[in-house]
């Protein structure tokens, strides 16, 4: 019996394992980073023990660190979660060697599936030939050998950039996983990702549970999963369900895994990996399910058996992932302290709060928050800048999928930048309602999903009014001229009326109702909505409302000329590591329209500053290795030097 449990993760992962081990009677153990010594994770957790640094190849990569910490701890088990080690065999086999128990499949089963290459030739394919691949193989897909999660993968659509995208996979890889080892596969255009989860015992029972959609993707990461996969043929999904329990049997696979298929447009399943441990989308299935596989995890590693089939799965459920991003500038994370975060949940599902075995037979629709972060926490810079999970279960896909956007159109979110607003959007987007998915969605559909939003008027008018409520001023009798504030593109013009009200001078179509310092009404065109108003203190007012969320610059009364930067500079557009600078440049270089000029890395993911324009570098910062803050200068590129050097080019 496991009486202790280590879990070798952080962040929402580490907490969702925490959550069942308190159900159960198991004492937890965290281990933390430098960087993560307050972290949420570290606080729900019985004990901590640090791992010293930041970087993962120096913290959550360092798998004799972490069976020390076990030991030290008093721990019987390790839990590694998902990304860093979980896929990693010979952590595997570190903690057995200690006489710890490992809650995932033998290393033999990792060794074999959890190498994207070794599993494509065991499930009888083979990954492609660099050296030999033509104009006729494009386009393709980079691949990470030994992780997943979006991390290592490039898409290729020129032979002449492969050199490049591999080397960027490769280095991405590394600072993932711990294994620079990438591989090439044909990259499937306007296919589904469907994926099916398994679950095996020690005597021989796979249970298959359901398929996952996971197609709408960024950066090949999945931002949005439902269970069941909607509108598959039952033939196919008897197919999926076959070959899943198949590679599972194959390997000798014990515990919890997911075998991922590609689904081409023609309706061919592809094999494209097993993931050798629980997805960050393992909540849709317990939903549906009625399950809790962690629980699951835990009693199998201590020897008990499944029964011999799984429950029947009732309903759907939809889980969106929230992150500090922005994605309208290239899906940059973002950093900073996380003011107020709150998802109001209409009830636990199973792993939420609720015992496994949850009975959804008569269930109304309920949320779940799987959260790694809580109000006042900061967002860093060196891991993934998921905030949280949240998850909803319904009788139906309609009913679940309209749920969860109105939770998320409702939450209250201030701090980072995230992509909530994207989220919902892509919920209430015709092609995902009407269930026509497919892993191009967001490249067809970005620049409609990050269109500024409707209704910023009118939050700048309430941000500008409650403003004006927290600081009471006398009403006059003279016509006096109006107040003025602003916020983000807007300023807002208003006077105080005899009876402590607000008259707006510049919006003839408003009418404010009533204001307080956190909670205006205003009566749009004859339909009276409600904004609450919450100024943190840090330059940003959030203003929060039944139809969505804004968060306003407060805009100074003047401006500093030396904030202005210098034509033609590039600055760092979040905070990360400068990995390398482009080959041979230095001040003085030709630079050409889009070239990648600096290479950083922000969250485990490395991204490519480009040169904005054809010129001349007159300036470069970055340095290999050095921090950089958001805004830092990176470097100087000067379009009228290079026209000026065209000139005398032409000239001599």
């Amino acid at each position: 019996m496991i009486s202790t449990l280590l879990v070798a993760n952080r962040g929402e992962i580490a907490c969702r394992v925490f959550r069942t081990c308190r159900e159960l009677g198991i004492a937890t153990v965290a281990v933390y980073s430098d960087a993560d010594a307050s972290a949420l994770h570290v606080r729900e957790a019985d004990a901590a023990v640090r791992l010293p640094g930041a970087a993962p190849a120096d913290t959550y990569l360092r798998g004799d660190l972490i069976v020390k910490a076990a030991l030290a701890a008093g721990a019987d088990a390790v839990h590694p979660g998902y990304g860093f080690l979980s896929e990693n065999a010979e952590f595997a086999r570190a903690v057995t060697d200690a006489g710890l128990v490992w809650i995932g499949p033998p290393p033999s089963a990792i060794e074999a599936m959890a190498s994207k290459t070794r599993a494509k030739e065991l499930m009888g394919g083979a990954p492609l030939d660099p050296a030999t691949v033509t104009e006729a193989d494009l386009p393709l897909l980079v691949k990470a050998a030994a992780g997943g999660g979006g991390r290592g993968m490039r898409v290729v659509r020129a032979l002449s950039s492969l050199g490049a995208e591999l080397e960027a996979a490769r280095s991405e890889a590394a600072s993932a996983f711990g294994d620079g080892e990438v591989f090439l596969e044909p990259y499937v255009e306007g296919g589904r990702h469907v994926e099916v989860q398994v679950l095996a015992d020690a005597y021989g029972t796979v249970w298959a549970l359901g398929t996952r959609d996971c197609s709408l993707q960024r950066r090949h990461q999945k931002v949005i999963e439902e269970s069941p996969a909607p509108g598959l043929p039952a033939d196919l999904v008897a197919s999926l369900h076959e070959s899943a329990v198949t590679a599972a049997r194959a390997v000798g696979y014990r515990g919890a895994g997911t075998v991922e298929f590609l689904i081409s447009p023609a309706g061919r399943a592809h094999f494209l990996e097993m993931n050798t441990r629980l997805q960050v989308e393992h909540p849709v299935t317990e939903a549906v399910f009625g399950l809790d596989l962690v629980a699951l995890q835990l009693r199998v590693a201590e020897g008990s058996r499944l029964p011999a089939t799984p429950p029947q799965a009732r309903g759907h459920a939809v889980e969106a992932r929230l992150y500090a991003e922005d994605p309208a500038t290239g899906w940059t994370p973002q950093t900073g302290v996380l003011r107020a975060l709150d998802v109001r949940p209409v009830d636990n599902g199973p792993g939420g709060g609720a015992a496994a075995g949850h009975d959804l037979v008569h269930a109304a629709p309920w949320l779940r928050v799987d959260a790694g972060y809580a109000a006042g926490d900061s967002i860093g810079v060196h891991y993934d800048p998921m905030i949280a999970k949240v998850i909803a279960w319904a009788p139906t896909r309609d009913a679940a999928v309209r749920l969860l956007a109105q939770a998320l159109r409702r939450a209250r979110v201030h701090g980072p930048v995230t992509n909530r607003a994207l989220l919902v959007r892509s919920l209430e987007h015709p092609e995902f309602t009407g269930a026509r998915l497919d892993t191009g969605f967001y490249e067809r559909h970005l620049d409609a999903l990050t269109a500024p939003a409707d209704g910023e008027r009118y939050a700048a008018i309430a941000a500008a009014v409650a403003d004006a409520a927290a600081r009471p001023g006398a009403w006059r009798n003279l016509h006096s001229q109006p107040q003025a504030k602003g916020y983000g593109e807007h300023e807002v013009r208003y006077r105080r009326t005899r009876g402590g009200g607000f008259e707006l001078v510049d919006d003839p179509g408003v009418r404010v109702v009533d204001a307080r310092p956190d909670r205006v009404r205003l009566e749009i065109d004859g339909v009276v909505r409600p904004f609450d108003v919450t100024d943190h203190g840090d330059g940003y007012v959030h203003i929060d409302s039944p139809t969505g969320a804004h968060a306003l610059a407060v805009r100074p009364r003047f401006t500093d000329p030396q904030d202005r930067a210098e034509p033609g500079s590039l600055l760092a557009p979040m905070p990360g590591t400068v990995v390398r600078v482009g080959d041979g440049l230095a001040a003085g270089a030709k630079v050409t329209q889009g070239q990648p000029l600096v290479w950083l890395e922000a969250m485990k993911m490395e991204h490519r500053i480009l040169s904005p324009a054809s010129g001349i570098l007159t300036a470069l910062h970055a340095v290999p290795g050095r921090q950089v803050e958001v805004g830092a200068l990176l470097a100087v590129v000067n379009e009228a030097t290079a026209e000026a050097t065209q000139e005398e080019d032409t000239a001599s």
